[in-house]
């Protein structure tokens, strides 16, 4: 429970509506207890938190303003949503966010009435409020909407597409920007620096508010102005865009002074039509270290909050960090490779490449379709490009992954991280379904790696293949296998027989084989490390068929679509005839959690899998012989 002495105000907020019920030169006070609350509940269970530091005096404004929920907030991205949880009947249980059974990472509607769109991907909230705002307008509904966009969002196409919608509708809708100039990384683009130079434009935005204050809004002294202002604005500001996209600019102002944003909030509350206010924050305000090491603070563990982060004694490389090492092994033997990333620098392991090829780097914002149809581009014109994105995020840029890549046969590797079930991020960052949109594309070669060398190994061999190819990895390490410095391929399509047993064989795709091997001792089965989702290693498929009584697949996927389904179709077009069970993810969304309690939970640790094949085939595993994995 919360102490009430170190918080005497905020322990007295449940929902919003005790928040409304204080003075208004209390504010000050209750974002204080906000974020020392924030800083010490994230430094003792972990998750996002530079975001979240710098909207606290926001959050506190927009609740003590709006009638929320029935007002709507609408959070992008959402890590910069935990003052928003902490102020709306969440306080107390905030420490077990991410964890099973605890809070989500990102609002969700099922969790609270006042998270009133479900978010984890970037740049939805102004096309969200925009559908919500219509809707309240053709329904007579007076509910005010506000889109609360930022963490790097505003780079991305579809908040523009958004902005352009609600310019040609008027909807009464607010957008906020909240502009603290980074994603996880820092903004890049001639947007951002469009930004930055409405932050240099402050006494103009005072000239022009002075002015208006000394005139009533009519007749020819008012008409001059308002046209003085749209040419000032067209040297000096480029507002402008906002105002032709049809929104009424305002700002920019100080996120951090609370009287400020309370005052120009009122004003905005009752305007009609659609307005955009512009707002300055300093992602990880109120705690040095994080507004110091923005990047390091952006999302951590648990932490001494007098102390900071401590770096963490090297331990085994992760599939990120092998891709990291190997692309940069492979700029150097190749000089038409080119590493493109959706804002994802640090999250997909080109820090190092960035910095020592910074002319082959290219960082595009959070902008996944823009990113997969510049390389499409690229590799017109001779270049090898290598497209660094989470599975999750892929989803976002399929049309052009099948349009602009696949049709066209093009030379693009795709390295796609956190690849099938991430843990604590939840069901909006799982990577449970690229096997099934992947496969079925053609021309397309799928690979996915059992240890840290053979992903090294299939990087190259995607990259030295003619077309586009894509190896797909998790999140974290592997098994802990020894990892050479060359650059050698794999023959494509080609499966490895790693155990011979009878009966039963396990064909195991990607990190599914280090439990298949444990299963398949128990079971004295035959395993098989598939390497391939496409092509498959038909011949060796048909063998086991044939000289087994049963085979069964596993896969960190979506069962449905997914490699085994690959098999089972193969098993078919030859009229093969056997049993064949497929192990994977069952057709729903995984709550967060560990990877660890995931994969437990799926049935697919080696006891879940020893204990799902005894239970198909009674008969092929009764055994004296047989002992239990667990």
């Amino acid at each position: 429970m919360i102490d009430s002495t170190r918080y005497p105000r905020l322990s007295r907020i449940e929902t919003p509506a005790d928040l409304r019920q204080l003075p208004e030169y209390e504010l000050g006070a209750v974002a204080r207890e906000v974020r020392d609350y924030l800083v010490q509940s994230v430094a003792s269970s972990g998750g996002h938190f530079g975001a979240g530091l710098g909207v606290v005096e926001l959050t506190v404004a927009l609740h003590y303003l709006f009638d929320t929920p029935a007002d709507r907030l609408v959070w992008d991205v959402g890590h910069q949503c935990y003052p928003h949880k902490i102020l709306t009947g969440r306080r107390d249980r905030i420490t077990t966010v991410k964890k099973k059974g605890g809070l989500a990472p990102f609002p969700r509607r099922e969790e609270s009435e006042f998270d009133t769109f479900g978010v984890g991907h970037s740049s939805t909230s102004i096309s969200a409020a925009l559908g919500m705002a219509i809707a309240a307008q053709r329904k007579g509904d007076a509910r005010k909407i506000v889109a609360v966009i930022g963490d790097g969002a505003m780079t991305a196409g579809l908040a523009y597409e958004a902005l352009n919608h609600g310019g040609d509708v008027e909807p009464d809708l607010l957008v906020i920007l909240n502009d603290n100039q980074m994603s996880i990384s820092e903004n890049v683009g001639a947007l951002t620096r469009m930004l930055a130079r409405l932050m240099s434009s402050r006494t103009l935005n005072r000239m022009r508010e002075s002015g208006k204050k000394m005139m009533k809004r009519k007749g020819f002294l008012w008409r001059f102005v308002k046209r003085w202002e749209e040419h000032a604005k067209g040297m000096f500001m480029p507002s402008t865009l906002f105002e032709e996209l049809g929104f009424h600019y305002s700002g920019p102002i100080d996120g951090h002074d609370l009287p400020q944003l309370v005052q120009t909030l009122r004003v905005l509350k009752d305007l009609k039509g659609p307005q955009l206010l512009h707002v300055i924050t300093t992602k990880g305000k109120g705690y040095a270290p994080a507004e110091k090491e923005q990047i390091d603070y952006h999302a951590v563990g648990p932490f001494d909050p007098d102390k900071g982060l401590v770096s963490k004694a090297a331990g085994k490389p992760t599939y990120t960090e092998i891709f990291g090492d190997w692309l940069c092994d492979q700029a150097a033997a190749d000089s038409r490779l080119y590493g493109i990333t959706p804002a994802m620098r640090e999250g997909s392991g080109l820090v190092r490449f960035s910095r020592e090829y910074p002319d082959r780097y290219f960082d595009v914002g959070i902008a996944e379709q823009h990113a997969v149809t510049l390389a499409a581009g690229m590799a017109c014109e001779g270049g090898k490009p290598v497209v660094a994105i989470y599975s999750t995020f892929l989803q976002r840029a399929y049309d052009q992954l099948i349009h602009d890549v696949a049709l066209q046969n093009l030379d693009v590797l795709f390295a796609i991280d956190r690849a099938g079930l991430v843990g604590p991020d939840g069901a909006t960052h799982a990577g449970s379904f690229d096997l099934s949109y992947l496969r079925c594309i053609p021309n397309m070669v799928v690979m996915a790696p059992s240890d840290e060398n053979e992903c090294r190994q299939m990087l190259s061999t995607g990259f030295q293949y003619q077309g586009p190819a894509a190896v797909r990895y998790p999140r974290g390490g592997g098994i802990g296998a020894a990892i050479e410095a060359s650059l050698d391929t794999l023959p494509i399509g080609k499966a490895e027989l790693r155990r011979r047993g009878r009966s039963i064989a396990l064909l195991a795709f990607g990190a599914m084989l280090a439990p298949a091997m444990k299963a398949g001792e128990a079971l004295n089965a035959s395993v098989v490390n598939m390497r391939f989702i496409k092509p498959l290693d038909q011949k060796l498929i048909l063998e086991l068929a044939a000289s087994h009584e049963a085979l069964v697949t596993l896969e960190d996927n979506a069962i449905a679509g997914g490699a085994g389904v690959a098999v089972g179709e193969l098993l078919a077009a030859q009229g093969v005839t056997l049993p064949l069970l497929h192990l994977g993810l069952a057709d729903q969304f995984l709550e967060h959690a560990s990877r660890e309690e995931l994969l437990s939970e799926s049935g697919l640790d080696a006891a879940g899998i020893e204990s799902a094949i005894r239970k198909r085939f009674p008969a092929l595993t009764a055994s004296d012989g047989m002992r239990n994995v667990g």
